[in-house]
């Protein structure tokens, strides 16, 4: 590996170095797979220009929008599906990513030729092509805001396939109750996939330590309003949760104001295990390696606390899943 002559971590963060970052390993385990690469891998490929969103989005539904007139067009195909998934892992291959864990939602798996068997087939092929520079594990996403009859079909498929490694759930936490994914929760639990979902993000506290407990979560995606309730982040910390959390895309959500008063903070300071991605790098266009030099930047914490926050995270998915075949 090459560090470009910095002897640690900490010393490539305390230089703002981004080379000598993305030299050392780290993982992201908050990346849809749509979204994962930079825009410049489609502009290049489909010759076009991409421009990025002019300041933060006052809504999630506001950058979904973005997403779908800026993005999606370009992909909307079973080659562009393929290119665009192509282009996430090398994007985390790149950036020194060791381990990823990468949300494909299953509207997509159903767009995919032969769903879902097609995909399947498609992510092994994908995670044997990249085996030798990066373990990639496909996650299964859910989004809330599809009718989940049309798509449960397909989902125990997937968890029946044991392509998937790990199950989501996302979108408009308010849009149904975690209650209505309970069953199929439990059979991932017993498939031994991790199990995360995306709340706090938007939501309350409350509804954090309410979903962990209803769908057994191992991991949070967000959780950051967990910070506002001493009761729910002991709760986490007591449990051993990982909150999987994604500076730039609360700021550009409006959900932090900036990057120096981010939870983080607080959250890490209350014994929580939090670990640092990049949540759609095709929309915030920044890396987990940008993430680490962003928050060091910021005051948030320093290069100790955020090399102590990478190798706990290298360490998390060796606890919970077995090795990559």
């Amino acid at each position: 590996m090459n560090k470009n002559n910095h002897t640690s971590f900490q010393n490539a963060l305390r230089s703002g170095d981004k080379g000598a970052i993305r030299a050392f390993p780290k993982t992201d385990f908050h990346n849809h797979a749509i979204c994962g690469m930079r825009r410049s891998y489609i502009e290049k490929w489909k010759n076009c220009s991409i421009p990025a969103h002019d300041g933060k989005f006052s809504t999630l539904d506001e950058m979904t929008q973005y997403v779908r007139s800026s993005i999606v067009p370009h992909i909307a195909t079973p080659e562009g599906i393929e290119f665009a998934f192509k282009a996430a892992v090398r994007s985390a291959v790149d950036d020194g990513v060791e381990i990823l864990e990468m949300s494909v939602e299953t509207l997509v798996i159903s767009l995919y030729p032969d769903p879902p068997d097609g995909m399947i087939n498609f992510l092994a092929n994908l995670r044997k092509r990249f085996r030798k520079q990066i373990d990639f594990r496909p996650e299964l996403g859910i989004s809330r805001d599809h009718e989940y009859a049309k798509i449960e079909e397909i989902v125990y498929k997937c968890i029946d396939s044991g392509a998937f490694l790990s199950l989501d759930l996302f979108g408009n936490e308010t849009a149904k109750e975690p209650e209505t994914y309970q069953s199929i929760y439990r059979t991932a639990k017993t498939a031994g996939m991790k199990l995360k979902a995306h709340v706090g993000e938007f939501g309350t506290a409350e509804s954090v330590r309410h979903t962990v407990e209803v769908l057994e979560l191992n991991e949070v995606q967000h959780g950051i309003a967990a910070a506002d309730s001493p009761e729910t982040m002991r709760f986490l910390a007591d449990n051993g949760i990982t909150l999987n959390i994604c500076p730039t895309s609360n700021v550009m959500l409006s959900r932090v104001p900036n990057m120096s008063v981010h939870p983080a903070r607080i959250l890490f300071d209350n014994g929580i295990k939090i670990t640092i991605n990049t949540d759609d790098l095709a929309v915030f266009d920044q890396s987990v390696s940008d993430e680490y030099l962003n928050l060091f930047n910021a005051g948030v914490f320093s290069a100790d606390e955020l090399e102590a926050i990478r190798k706990e995270s290298l360490a998390i998915t060796a606890r919970n899943l077995p090795p990559q075949n």
